[in-house]
């Protein structure tokens, strides 16, 4: 299958009956913008690139969209230890533009959402959880391949990390793998899909997936950001009675109210443990730590009724510790469970979430505000001081890629 439209040249080229392995072999070295964090704490830097060739089982994604995601902030300020100069950037969603000689899922001019990085040969990737792979450290934060190869550099020549979450998705093209790429329809607004492939993916997929929360139960989100509403959407799908968020932002739980929150509790004015006990009457089912921070994590402990089960998804700076009362954990036989992506199968899930999307019955749309490339550091800016809650970058309009 020929790509019909391309605005560069050397794209356009690529197109009719061109071999898999000339297409490939093309990519290297032409350029393409993207997104560079150059020091600990610095801003994202738009430069011009040098865009390598793809390996056998890769794919050429034209980025539409990235949301941005508070993990691309926590790496940047180097809470979690990656290399650095990195393309961040990990919810990108696009077209495909071109495929390795060994793809054979993914096809030129899908439209496709990029998720996590796994290998899919693990004991953990065979039993069905690829979002706890056990090279899930150096897939998703090593700033390059497994084989220690990168795939960009800079317009000198220089070294840039990348395959951040298998695809810096924060540059007009991303080399992912077909692994990392999952199919989405053709009308569905593409710009607003790549959230789906952490942030809001994290948080319905802990809910429906790995706490599984089920019909008549309670359920409490610790933060109501973009994973902590999306929790709440979730909590509803999935027949949870009593739906309660937590947060400081009062705009926050007013909208968690109307995404299907039964009760919020604004954590600066009421005790939040308190206020949850008094609302269950025996304290939660299912409670889900968005926020990443300690105190917050020991009050979704806390709160836990008899065989209740606390999830954890919100990233802390390495090294962060937690104290809580073991008897009071033992004795009420509560668990706690550390939660990566849901731990979704993304593509199966994936398009659950788009069929939930279409049907009205998970307007994720509602947390989402674009910003042009160029304005990546107003949106980091805007979401660190939650005045938005899901912001997307347009890089690409859809029609041209």
């Amino acid at each position: 299958m020929g790509v019909t439209h391309h605005p560069e040249p050397w794209l356009a080229a690529l197109g009719g009956p061109v071999r898999r392995k000339r297409m490939c072999e093309a990519l290297g070295g032409q350029q393409m913008r993207a997104a560079v964090v150059r020091v600990a704490g610095g801003p994202f830097l738009i430069e011009n690139v040098k865009l390598g060739s793809l390996k056998p089982t890769e794919v050429l994604v034209r980025v539409v969209a990235t949301g941005v995601c508070h993990t691309d902030m926590v790496v940047r300020n180097q809470d979690f230890t990656t290399p650095l100069p990195m393309i961040l950037g990990h919810e990108g969603s696009g077209i495909v533009e071109a495929v390795g000689t060994d793809v054979t899922t993914i096809k030129l001019g899908d439209h496709v959402v990029m998720t996590y990085m796994s290998c899919g040969l693990c004991d953990t990737c065979e039993s069905g959880h690829p979002a706890h792979c056990e090279y899930m450290g150096p897939l998703n934060f090593g700033g390059a391949r497994l084989d220690g190869s990168s795939g960009v550099t800079d317009r000198e020549g220089g070294e840039l990390h990348d395959h951040f979450f298998g695809q810096s998705a924060f540059a007009e093209y991303a080399l992912a793998s077909e692994r990392n790429v999952v199919r989405v329809p053709k009308d569905v607004p593409l710009e607003l899909m790549g959230p789906l492939g952490c942030g809001i993916q994290t948080g319905a997929g802990s809910v429906l997936n790995a706490l599984n929360v089920h019909a008549g139960s309670s359920f409490v989100a610790f933060g109501a950001g973009a994973v902590g509403l999306s929790a709440i959407m979730a909590a509803k799908v999935a027949g949870a009675t009593t739906i309660i968020a937590a947060d400081l932002n009062e705009a926050r739980l007013a909208l968690a109210l109307e995404l299907g929150a039964t009760h919020v509790i604004n954590s600066a004015s009421e005790d939040p443990v308190a206020r949850v006990r008094e609302i269950t009457q025996k304290g939660a089912d299912f409670t889900l730590e968005c926020s990443g921070r300690g105190a917050v994590l020991r009050q979704a402990i806390d709160c836990l009724g008899i065989f209740g089960v606390c999830g954890i998804v919100g990233a802390t700076k390495e090294g962060t510790e937690v104290a809580f009362n073991v008897n009071d954990v033992m004795i009420p036989g509560r668990r706690i469970m550390g939660i990566v992506q849901g731990d979704v199968v993304a593509k199966t899930f994936i398009p659950v979430l788009v069929d939930l999307y279409k049907q009205g019955r998970f307007p994720f749309d509602r947390l989402v505000r674009f910003y042009d490339f160029a304005e990546i550091n107003q949106a980091v800016e805007d979401s660190e001081r939650g005045v938005a809650i899901k912001p997307i970058l347009r890089i690409a309009a859809a029609s041209d890629a």
